[in-house]
């Protein structure tokens, strides 16, 4: 049975020193939930206090709906029924892979443990190394043996921390992809720790970002991306820039490229400054547009460029373009602003454009 998992203004601190600050979020059964942000912002304490290795200071932790953690009370570890896969994935060298998963099945009859070892062979598709050593293993096959293991004696919920680091780009996109599918596979309620946005946002279901031991927002990747609640999310997430405006009246944000209405909640009276969010995607390339962009820089990326613009009142954008339109640095284009989601928020002294 997966777990719904609870946090409840969970403090945690090290030797007097605050390292979570009041975290609170909830991961529905066999949700997917990711913690992003840069080293040392918490994610993996955060990690260690739903194991129960460390302890909370303040708050609960809850596992459906049963508290395991909190200052008075704490579930030991292994009464928790958490499967773990470390970044290093901790295999024992001395046993085969199937040795290995079947480690955390003791006590399990002999034929049972067979065949739930034979299931998760064949749910990772490995069973044609099955008689090998870790050491004679890929990367991505000690990868998938690791959490095979932590899957075996059917966890209600799975922690993994950097569990793709150690992998090259190419095998890191594939492995996340198929861990993903083992997981909804197994319904399998799951938190990971990663500071690599494009795992998290192809894997998760939802995403914490996490600052300084507090999470800033708690959302899917679609919102986080489109609909950040601060300059902080807006910052970390994603590519783009901030094109400074003005509030005007209608609800309505004047900024270079025109006069935009959008989904603004702030109560900002007119002529208040502010900065708009613009994704690369928000601006699209238009031979018949008016308005025209000077190419600054240009990255290729194969089936687009990611082209830096210089809009003819100096303030800079970014556009992604198909890559046969190859331009050249210097040369005039065409551009127009296609913005579904009027992200802005208020000006402050000496916010820089550029965020990218």
């Amino acid at each position: 049975m997966s777990a719904t998992l609870e946090f409840k203004a969970v403090s945690h601190a090290y030797d007097s020193r605050p390292v979570l600050r009041a975290l609170s979020f909830r991961l529905d059964p066999g949700a997917i939930g990711f913690l992003l942000g840069a080293s040392g912002c918490g994610k993996t304490t955060v990690l260690r206090c739903i194991a129960g290795f460390e302890p909370v200071s303040s708050g609960e932790i809850l596992l459906n709906g049963e508290v395991v953690s909190s200052r008075y009370h704490t579930v030991p570890p292994e009464k928790r029924r958490i499967g773990m896969v470390f970044q290093n994935y901790a295999l024992f060298p001395h046993l085969t892979v199937a040795r290995n998963i079947a480690f955390g099945l003791h006590g399990v009859p002999a034929s049972e443990r067979a065949s739930r070892v034979a299931e998760m062979l064949e749910i990772v598709g490995l069973e044609h190394v099955k008689d090998q050593f870790p050491h004679e293993l890929s990367g991505g096959q000690q990868q998938r043996v690791a959490l095979a293991r932590a899957l075996a004696p059917r966890p209600q919920l799975m922690l993994l921390d950097e569990p793709f680091s150690n992998l090259d780009v190419d095998l890191r996109e594939r492995l996340s992809l198929e861990v993903r599918g083992i997981l909804k596979q197994q319904n399998t309620t799951t938190v990971l720790v990663t500071h690599d946005q494009h795992e998290a946002f192809s894997m998760a279901d939802e995403v914490g970002i996490l600052e300084n031991g507090a999470i800033e927002q708690w959302d899917t990747p679609y919102r986080l991306y489109h609909e950040p609640l601060s300059r902080f999310v807006a910052d970390f997430i994603g590519q783009g820039v901030f094109l400074p405006g003005t509030v005007v009246a209608g609800n309505c944000i004047k900024l270079e490229l025109g006069v935009f209405h959008g989904s603004v909640e702030h109560d900002w009276p007119e002529g208040t400054a502010v900065d708009v969010l613009l994704r690369p995607d928000d601006i699209l390339h238009d031979d018949a547009s008016p308005l025209q962009a000077r190419v600054l820089h240009k990255a290729f990326r194969g089936a687009e460029f990611l082209y830096t613009l210089q809009l003819p009142d100096g303030g800079r954008v970014l556009s992604l373009v198909p890559s046969h339109h190859n331009h050249a640095i210097g040369e005039r284009i065409g551009i127009r602003l296609e913005l579904d989601h009027l992200i802005a928020f208020r000006r402050e002294p000496g916010s820089a454009q550029r965020k990218d």
